[in-house]
């Protein structure tokens, strides 16, 4: 099929935005996604500058990097025990470097952290220890008691706000909530805050960069994980191990 002559540039790039947005097609877009496409439709969109002049580019907003659901002080205290949980060291950067804080924020404010799609309803019954319990608080509401408690907790025993406390006070305190000793949750136990805090770290440092945490792909980088690759039909029937460059569903999705 021949292209329209009529199409504009101008036009052609705002059909390429709503391309990648997704908008065209109804998708749901967060984070990087949203932050790509606007700087491919920027990019596309830039006057050629007066003879002389350098052509510049506006540097892409990295969307990821916005809170959705936390306060600042509730993103900072996220942030402190994250890095706890997984903390930089010699083999590669911790979870504040990777973004994990902005991953748990975009979790708690999607559908997923509202128990969108979960039954919700009592009777709430107490499980058997193979079983775990029905819950009957959302996630969202669950990690912000859990926050509230672990600074409560650090006010009572330090004085202090948990971000500000040594990584051994830290850990202390995180302990306990570990435990479930000597501490409250509302609405749910410091375990079940504590369990939910501890996977999404995880979550958040291996996840596709696509969701707001391992940033630069970092966290794949340092267990030499591929990503999400199109295919691996060149490297399959090798016997040594071939290292890959990681790719993310946002590198596919810019480049089709």
């Amino acid at each position: 099929m021949s292209k329209d002559s009529s199409q504009t540039p101008e036009s052609q790039s705002r059909r390429q935005f709503l391309k990648y947005s997704g908008t065209a097609i109804g998708g749901a877009i967060v984070g990087g996604v949203i932050g790509g496409a606007i700087a491919a439709n920027r990019k596309n969109n830039t006057a050629n500058p007066p003879t002389g002049q350098p052509e510049t580019t506006p540097a892409a907003k990295d969307y990821s990097q916005a809170l959705m659901y936390f306060t600042q002080d509730q993103f900072d205290t996220t942030e402190a025990a994250a890095e706890r949980i997984f903390p930089k060291d010699d083999l590669g950067p911790g979870a504040k470097d990777l973004g994990v804080a902005y991953f748990i924020d975009h979790q708690l404010a999607s559908q997923w952290g509202n128990n969108g799609k979960e039954y919700m309803l009592g009777p709430f019954i107490t499980g058997e220890p193979t079983q775990g319990n029905y819950p009957s608080i959302k996630r969202h509401d669950l990690f912000t008691h859990g926050l509230r408690a672990l600074q409560d907790s650090s006010q009572s025993k330090y004085q202090k706000a948990f971000q500000e406390l040594t990584p051994e006070q830290q850990d202390e305190l995180l302990g306990l909530f570990e435990k479930g000793e000597q501490v409250t949750v509302t609405g749910a136990t410091a375990q079940q805050f504590f369990n939910l805090l501890k996977n999404f770290t995880l979550e958040g440092v291996y996840a596709d960069p696509l969701y707001g945490g391992n940033k630069d792909m970092q966290g794949w980088k340092m267990r030499n994980f591929p990503g999400n690759q199109m295919s691996y039909t060149e490297i399959m029937a090798k016997d040594e191990f071939v290292k890959i460059d990681p790719a993310s569903l946002h590198d596919h999705m810019m480049a089709h």
